[in-house]
């Protein structure tokens, strides 16, 4: 995953780090016992530089797993940092060693015992059949020590690890060691101790020396940490950010519900975002996906300038609840609408050929699929790449749904079709390609659709 803060700052803290660690001035001591597999592996040491409520900067650091620790003094690490001596703070692992054991020892013996008996059997299907008991006995202990997880999050706000996964892992189980690496680690402790963090950095370690300087892992980190931080970040730099935006948040505050992509994003950078209002641009609260915020003034005017001069381009993937071809759809092509607000009814936007303004949206029919729905029903849908030319409210909903457009709404629109109990509006912004406002590089970012 892309690293969700600046580096630098706490790149310089593992540098003083690994260099106490080689002359011998600390070490990484075994604290419980660890697996013959993992025994001559590195470690990931992680730092985060942060401030508390005065100002003044905290040094965390830590290292991966729970099987070691860094040798401290009372949980500190006395450095030179900056010609000044400071403290570098060790954090521990969320759930420590011995109430994993705890968790896994039920089931221990009996895991043993079936892994011994399937070595010694020659019938298959029997051997099929201890094999079936042996994953369930497995799963069961994995349950266990997932449920001793929970993690401190920037809103103030405590979640298990099954929360997290039911929203940012589609409720499947993480891999095992979920919670163990740095990074979690050490936003648990900043955000349960009222610090800002600001800077964070992680770096494979092994007894030879330290490895490269590391962005968080996918597999894990990129389950916890942005549900920790409240952003999924795809890209970031000193001038712009770009985020996957969850389907059901704002993308800025409204009149009653403040939370949002803006909020979140001014939470998580605070004075490093010069203005107000970072966000470039917006997706409807039901829509998934791309969006871009600015940190500095002279970003936000550029690229509010390449939208207006349709120099962006956007790709969208939608789910139209029926087939389109049945409506005698082409594969490709391009429609002009024209929408205005219905001020009896808003937000809903109604077709208007005098005073409605234009909707320009191309299209590519990418095929005929079958959607499984929350209840477990199943039908036919559509799925099909929308690349608007224009950023119309609602433009998208309205191309599929009106009768002006292809009269064939997007699964889970609750303004323009229907959207049964569990369902979200299957509409995505998968891909965006803008001029950096500053480096002057196109770029183009993707984000894959989870539909």
């Amino acid at each position: 995953m892309f690293p969700p803060l600046p580096e630098e700052k706490a790149s310089k803290v593992l540098d003083i780090l690994v260099q106490k660690l080689n002359s011998g001035e600390t070490e990484l001591i075994q604290v419980s016992r660890v697996s013959e597999e993992r025994k001559n592996q590195g470690v990931m040491l992680g730092a985060l530089v942060c401030e508390d409520e005065n100002g003044n900067e905290v040094k965390l650091v830590t290292n991966s797993g729970i099987s070691k620790k860094l040798k401290t003094e009372n949980g500190k690490l006395e450095i030179s940092f900056n010609e000044k001596t400071d403290f570098l703070q060790f954090v521990e692992p969320i759930v420590s060693a011995k109430k994993i054991e705890e968790a896994l020892s039920e089931n221990d013996k009996k895991i043993h015992e079936l892994t011994e008996k399937i070595k010694s059997l020659k019938d298959s299907q029997e051997k099929l059949n201890i094999k079936n008991e042996l994953k369930e006995l497995c799963a069961q202990s994995l349950d266990k020590v997932f449920n001793l997880y929970s993690f401190h999050c920037i809103d103030g706000k405590s979640r298990t690890l099954k929360d997290i996964c039911r929203t940012y892992n589609k409720g499947r189980l993480p891999p095992t060691g979920t919670g163990d690496c740095c990074a979690p680690k050490l936003l648990d402790y900043a955000f349960s101790h009222k610090l800002k963090p600001i800077s964070l950095s992680e770096i494979k370690y092994e007894k030879q020396g330290a490895g490269a300087f590391v962005s968080p892992c996918d597999e894990r980190c990129g389950i916890l940490l942005p549900a920790m931080t409240g952003l999924r970040i795809l890209y970031r730099d000193d001038e712009i950010c770009v985020v996957n935006k969850q389907s059901g948040l704002l993308s800025v505050p409204g009149r009653v519900e403040k939370d949002s992509v803006e909020t979140r994003f001014l939470s998580l950078f605070g004075k490093t975002v010069e203005i107000k209002q970072p966000a470039v641009h917006r997706l409807d609260m039901e829509t998934s996906g791309i969006m871009i915020l600015a940190f500095t003034h002279e970003a936000h005017r550029e690229l509010n300038r390449q939208f207006e001069a349709k120099e962006i381009q956007k790709e969208y993937i939608a789910l139209l609840d029926g087939i389109l071809q049945k409506k005698g759809v082409s594969s490709h092509g391009t429609m002009e609408l024209f929408f205005r607000l219905d001020v009896e009814n808003r937000p809903h936007q109604i077709w208007d050929s005098v005073n409605g303004k234009s909707a320009v949206t191309e299209w590519q029919i990418l095929g005929v699929e079958r959607y499984h729905a929350p209840d477990g029903s199943m039908r036919n849908c559509t799925r099909v790449l929308f690349m608007p030319h224009t950023g119309r409210t609602h433009q998208l909903r309205l191309a599929s749904a009106d009768s002006h457009g292809f009269g064939l709404p997007i699964i889970g629109d609750t303004l323009y079709g229907k959207c049964e109990k569990g369902e979200r509006l299957m509409l995505h912004a998968k891909k965006i390609s803008f001029t950096h406002p500053k480096t002057g590089e196109r770029m183009t970012i993707e984000c894959e659709n989870e539909f």
